[in-house]
């Protein structure tokens, strides 16, 4: 049967004399626990009354104990620190952290993952990790995942507040669909994304020169 996991406290192995993590333990009569450097000072301090005191209980003790390092605790408090360090350095195991150049993930605090992919309904651009909901929650299945860009605000029309999914083949340029009702009425449009793979399929046999496909961060939106 699995054993049921104990939730350790860093206080709970805190010396209350230099309140650090205990180093080289000591548990004293009254069974409170100290860094052995630490008691032995602090009883030294008072070595000439002839009483020694437990900081924390305040319990007496004549004569003088003798102190014996408690090597159970100092196994334990050694595994809470190998356990600390490495729920320090989980946060980061497996992040590809962004460069001069890279687009950014907006919802990284502090230093910033390199971003996969961006949203052209949440304006936003995600890493590995936070754009998984995108991929997992019904609540995003209508939005639009795109390889990351740093141009998200050009896709957004300046007139309407609108996304940019009608690509204006008379104009050559992408319009909101709002766009379509005046200046561009009776234009010949498409779908921007009907448009790209158009585009993709005429240009495909010229992609063994070095020519890139084009996609919504190369696409001209205005």
């Amino acid at each position: 049967m699995a054993q049921a996991g104990v939730l350790l406290d860093k206080d709970q192995f805190n010396c209350s004399i230099c309140l650090d993590v205990l180093k080289d333990p000591v548990t004293i009569p009254c069974g409170h626990s100290y860094c052995s450097g630490c008691i032995q000072n602090y009883w030294d301090q008072d070595d000439y009354l002839g009483v020694y005191v437990c900081p924390q209980c305040r319990q007496n003790f004549n004569p003088r104990p003798l102190l014996a390092r408690n090597t159970i605790l100092a196994d334990v408090v050694e595994i809470f620190k190998n356990t600390t360090l490495q729920d320090a350095a989980a946060p980061t195991a497996g992040r590809t952290f962004a460069e001069a150049g890279d687009v950014e993930c907006d919802v990284c605090i502090g230093l910033k993952s390199k971003a996969v992919s961006s949203c052209l309904v949440c304006l936003a651009s995600y890493c590995d990790d936070h754009v998984r909901p995108h991929y997992e929650s019904s609540a995003f299945k209508k939005h639009k995942l795109v390889a990351a860009s740093k141009r998200l605000q050009e896709t957004i029309c300046p007139r309407h507040d609108k996304l940019l999914e009608v690509y204006c083949r008379t104009d050559k340029r992408c319009i909101c669909s709002l766009c379509l009702t005046d200046e561009h009425k009776g234009h010949d449009t498409v779908l921007a994304e009907e448009e790209i793979q158009q585009k993709k399929v005429i240009t495909s046999p010229e992609l063994h020169r070095g020519r890139k496909p084009p996609t919504w961060s190369s696409f001209p939106f205005f």
